[in-house]
Order: C-alpha cells, then structure tokens, then sequence
C-alpha cells in the first residue's frame, strides 16, 4: 500500500505569514517526508489566493524530483482547462524523464468559480474540456504524438519532444467527486481521487459504479483509489479531538469560502449538480455538522487510534492508497512536523505491510 505526503500550501487560518513561509514549510515537511519513507509526494493545483497557491505543480514536482530521488511525485491534480493540453503532454513527458517515470499523474476538472473567471474560462465546459484534453494528453503520453479534432481543442498532429521514455499507463489519477467524474475516470481507466471529507459509507456508490464501470470497459479490475487525507496526529488524546477540531473544522471554513459552496450557482452550473446536493445537505446540518462529518471521514488522535480509523476504513473501501496532508487549517508548522514524524514512526509501517484486502472484491 502506498502511502504518500499531500501538499496543500494554504495560509488560511494564520495571520501574518508570508507565502515565502508557507512555501519554504511545505517543501520542509515534503523532504522530511522522502527521508521517513513515505512512498510519494503530491500537491494540490490551485491559484489567487490563501486557499492553496500552488499554481504550477508540474514545475513544483520537476524540482521535488531532484532533491528527492527516491520517492514517486504526483499531480493531484492538473486543472486540465486552465491548460492547453499540448502543454501539459509536453510537461509530463519532461518531467517523466528527469525523475525516471516516478510521475504519478493526477489529473482534474476544477470547482471554484473565481479561478475560472480569472482564467477566463467558465465552468459549463469543464466537462467536456476534461475528457477532451485527457484523451489527447494521454494518447500523446502512449504513442508521442498529440492531436485532437474535439470542439474545444483543434490540434494538428505533432510530436512530442522528449519523446515519453516511460510507460503511463497504471500511473493516471483522475479526481471523482461527481457521478460524472466517476465516469470520466472510468473510460480513462485511471485511478479514482477521492477527499476525506464525508464517512466513507457515504462514498461506495461512487466507487462501486468506478470498479463496475472499469470491469466493464476494459475488462480489468480498477485500481485501488487514491484517498486525499488530512491528519491530526498526536501522542495522547488529551486535547487531540478539540486540536483535530480545530484544524479541521479551519480548513472545512477555508473550503467552503474558495468554492462558494453556499452560492446558488451550482445548481445551475452543467455537471455540477452533485455539489448542489452537498450543498442541501450542508444548510440542513449547519457547519457543525459538516466538520463532524470531516472528523468521521479524516484520521485524527494517537497512532492506535488512526490507526483503528483505517481498519474501519478498510473495512469499508477495501484497498487504497493513501495522500495524507498534515498541515492545513493553521495548523502551525512544528505541530505538523511533530505529527508526521510520529505516524511516519507508528503508523506508517503498519499501513504498508497490509496484505490486499479481500473485501474489495467483495464489495464489488
């Protein structure tokens, strides 16, 4: 099992912190990560503000792969259309060479409204932007040419330069937090990317129509998911569950603030009607309510305690792999470091001697 560092580069919940702090912590925790043996490090794309700002994580990633060469990098994800997907085959391919095929990527069609509107774009097509563009670019990853005769994409055949020196295929990610992002995923056949952010029961209709839908189309079993944690992780649980809360309860504020998930476009928006139905359910058990359902779906406490946390959750889900962020929502940098180092200690070495669990067939 895969167990990898999530980077999010936030400065939501702190007052007076430079993005010069924010980037040089991030980049601490990513290298102390390498050393304590997690398997990859992933980041976040997003733009504008103290959300996360981490607006090129391609680049980001061409350089992790050289102070840190002997763990896996990952996109989680690409915002396909904010970028020409020429572009981003080109990048990949650059990228996939400089670090010998350690790229896992991950790839996205985007949520908040105001980094569309700055890249001028808009949310109705990033549908059938996403499926266009990851068609091309994993075609030009496969076979080293890129074109595409889609609507929105008009691209004479060309060559892409490094030539792609390593297999792609078993290393694609595509974010599914929509019943229509699940089927995307599918037809790429690429591994789901899933938030903990709601109980994990709440999440297997979307996984089981995944792995039905992969059996389905290319008549092999889907890959495990890749689950995006967040993790408080403590010594004791004196004062553990009111830090989680903290935390997290700062980075479901920051969450909602970035994508509006309060406005009323959702429901008006194409392919975006499952966060409407987030949204009802968000006004029906108030805030309080949204970040106890976190705090169910995120691991949080002593390492006994997360780890009985990803017993029942495998129990549930089956195999995964795992993206965990230990700093977000404020959480002050040693606190974070402090946490790292003791689940790289305690828990770590349990999660990735798991066997394949036999439930994930069973809940198929």
């Amino acid at each position: 099992m895969d167990v990898g560092l999530q980077m999010v580069f936030s400065s939501y919940g702190w007052s007076n912190i430079s993005d010069q702090q924010v980037w040089d912590e991030e980049l601490r925790l990513a290298r102390l990560a390498a050393d304590l043996g997690f398997d990859v490090l992933w980041s976040v794309e997003h733009h504008f503000n103290d959300y996360s700002f981490c607006p090129d994580n391609l680049q980001l990633m061409t350089h992790l792969a050289a102070v840190c060469p002997t763990v896996g990098i990952g996109t989680a994800a690409v915002i396909l259309p904010w970028h020409d997907p020429l572009r981003v085959a080109e990048q990949a391919s650059v990228l996939d060479y400089l670090s010998g095929g350690r790229l896992r990527l991950g790839m996205g069609r985007g949520l908040a409204r105001r980094e569309f509107e700055a890249f001028r774009g808009t949310m109705d097509e990033s549908r059938e932007r996403f499926d266009e563009a990851a068609r091309m670019i994993l075609a030009a990853l496969r076979t080293g040419f890129m074109e595409g005769d889609g609507k929105h994409y008009k691209q004479p055949r060309i060559e892409i330069r490094p030539r792609p020196s390593h297999i792609i295929d078993g290393r694609v990610y595509a974010v599914a937090s929509s019943d229509d992002s699940v089927v995307s995923a599918a037809k790429l056949n690429a591994r789901m990317v899933m938030f903990a952010d709601r109980p994990w029961p709440m999440r297997m209709p979307a996984i089981n129509k995944h792995r039905a839908l992969v059996r389905q189309l290319h008549d092999v079993d889907a890959a495990p998911p890749l689950l995006a944690d967040f993790c408080v992780c403590t010594p004791s649980m004196d004062g553990a569950e009111e830090m989680a809360r903290n935390y997290m309860g700062k980075f479901v504020e920051s969450n909602f603030y970035h994508y509006e998930l309060l406005g009323e476009h959702f429901s008006t928006v194409k392919g975006y009607d499952a966060y409407a139905q987030k949204i009802a359910m968000a006004r029906e058990i108030g805030m309080d309510g949204i970040v106890a359902a976190f705090m169910q779906a995120a691991v949080w406490g002593t390492p006994d305690r997360i780890l009985r946390m990803m017993e029942d959750r495998r129990a549930v889900v089956g195999d995964f792999e795992l993206a965990t962020s230990f700093r977000f929502g404020g959480t002050p940098y040693d606190v974070a470091e402090r946490g790292l180092r003791l689940y790289a200690s305690e828990v770590l070495p349990v999660i990735k001697a798991w066997q394949p669990a036999v439930t994930a067939r069973a809940a198929e």
